[in-house]
């Protein structure tokens, strides 16, 4: 034995210590599920600092009740405890505190670093699997688009993400500005970035470059259509597909012909820098761009826009026909669905937290749900042989919660496989049907209540009676309202 062995034998225990609690058996059913992808030794004991210590709401332990609860789409965190608790229970373990505080507390302890590796981890597991067949002309696409989401209206939340300046104080929400990738052959979020509601989209996506590779596609929609886009992705070597803003870059007059629907043009650098762009990397990008127009017909029955118009860095027409493109542009919908599933399956639209911290963490949370039930969706595509994109994805996430619960009844590794099987099975039988021609207006059917409207801060307000006459329909609703 060495003489300096002593010195370090006790740290060797503690650490061996805390390897077996973060290895010992399933503490929660979405473990049991999602444990495949997310190991348990992601989510050992911190060494030192926040979640170092053995106590009841271990780190694994609070990021599977954390993960299940924003899972359930409006679950509180009351319900989140009495979950782990019957859990606990029936494992025969010491069940967490009743309190909601301890469980909050260690919440807003998650390392948000922690959370980051774990969603890279399955985004990388996820594209080390991805199929010739799943590119699109051999190359990855990524959709970005942006939205917002808001949070409650706390000091704190509404001093990192203000509102609106034209709302008063007290009568509305702090905003958070998102901008994402969306890869279209996984179906995940790669990467995003947030800011407040004052920051532009260009302003954000400028935080993203670094998920790009060379050789990558990015698609957008006209909103990020910009000289200056379009030319940082050049000089990155990645290609782009934006949809052309403006009447005058829209005018086939111009440029080179290719054919009666494409052009070959020439942009030149603007002479004023946007904002958006620092001053080094503006002097260095080149005096003009060499693109690619394309006129693109949708003559698809329900759809409102017949004819779009495309600009792109990819100039080879035989191996990128305007064809190709129109139907590679048409598959942007997919990053609208996956926000709406975002904002409105997950109920992401209003997060819950009270302080930015843990808006940042609720925020990974729902991400990261996302992206596991998309995971299964993607297995079960590829097993079964079907198309991701019509794999539901409300039918995905009611299968996955209602499958966690059946797998911590399971005994033998036998009888889970075939549980996950099945699951498989469920999922890839769960078809969304192709409905050609069907329309949807956005609009409401059943009728708001009959409430006033908060026009000034709440302790301020003077509730009046009759109610139900300031109904914006009512005819009595001019001579009542104030």
């Amino acid at each position: 034995m060495t003489p300096d062995f002593p010195s370090w034998s006790n740290q060797f225990a503690d650490h061996a210590h805390r390897l077996r609690r973060t290895l010992g058996p399933t503490l929660h059913q979405f473990e049991a599920l999602f444990s495949h992808w997310i190991p348990s030794f992601r989510l050992a004991q911190q060494d030192e600092g926040d979640h170092s210590r053995q106590r009841f709401w271990s780190l694994r332990l609070v990021f599977w009740t954390f993960l299940w609860q924003v899972a359930q789409t409006g679950a509180a965190c009351r319900e989140a405890i009495r979950q782990a608790q019957a859990l606990a229970t029936a494992a025969g373990q010491a069940p967490p505190p009743d309190e909601t505080s301890p469980y909050c507390q260690a919440r807003g302890k998650l390392p948000l670093e922690r959370l980051d590796e774990i969603h890279h981890a399955l985004v990388a597991e996820a594209q080390v699997a991805v199929a010739t067949k799943d590119l699109w002309c051999g190359h990855r696409v990524h959709a970005v688009d942006g939205s917002t989401v808001t949070m409650p209206d706390t000091p704190v939340n509404q001093k990192a993400y203000p509102q609106q300046s034209v709302q008063k104080p007290g009568c509305g929400f702090p905003i958070l500005r998102l901008v994402a990738f969306f890869c279209l052959a996984t179906g995940f979020l790669n990467a995003w970035a947030t800011g407040t509601w004052h920051d532009h989209e260009m302003t954000l996506i400028q935080l993203l470059w670094h998920y790009l590779r060379p050789d990558d596609l990015l698609l957008a929609d006209r909103g990020f259509c910009s000289w200056g886009l379009l030319a940082q992705c050049q000089r990155r070597q990645i290609h782009a597909v934006f949809r052309v803003r403006g009447s005058r870059r829209t005018d086939f007059r111009r440029g080179q012909r290719l054919s009666k629907d494409e052009r070959l043009v020439t942009w030149t650098k603007p002479s004023l820098r946007p904002r958006t762009i620092d001053k080094a990397e503006w002097s260095i990008l080149p005096a003009q761009l060499t693109l690619r127009v394309v006129r693109c017909q949708l003559r698809i029955p329900g759809f409102r826009t017949q004819k779009v118009v495309l600009v792109t860095t990819l100039l080879d027409c035989a191996k990128y026909p305007a064809s190709a493109l129109s139907a590679l542009y048409l598959r942007r919908w997919e990053m609208e669905l996956t926000l709406r599933h975002l904002k409105t399956t997950l109920q992401m639209e209003h997060l819950s937290c009270l302080n930015p911290e843990n808006i940042e963490r609720e925020l990974r949370l729902h991400l990261l749900v996302h992206n596991l039930v998309r995971r299964l969706m993607l297995e079960a595509a590829r097993r079964h042989g079907v198309p991701r994109t019509r794999v539901s994805f409300a039918g995905a996430l009611a299968a996955a919660r209602r499958t966690a619960e059946a797998l911590l009844q399971v005994r033998t590794q036998r009888q889970r496989r075939q549980l996950m099987e099945e699951l498989y099975r469920v999922l890839a039988a769960d078809l969304v049907p192709e409905r050609p021609g069907l329309r949807e207006p956005r609009a409401i059917k059943r009728r708001p209540k009959p409430y006033p409207r908060l026009m000034c801060h709440r302790r301020f307000f003077r509730e009046i009676s009759h109610q139900n006459r300031y109904y914006k329909n009512s005819r009595f609703g001019r001579k009542y309202r104030k």
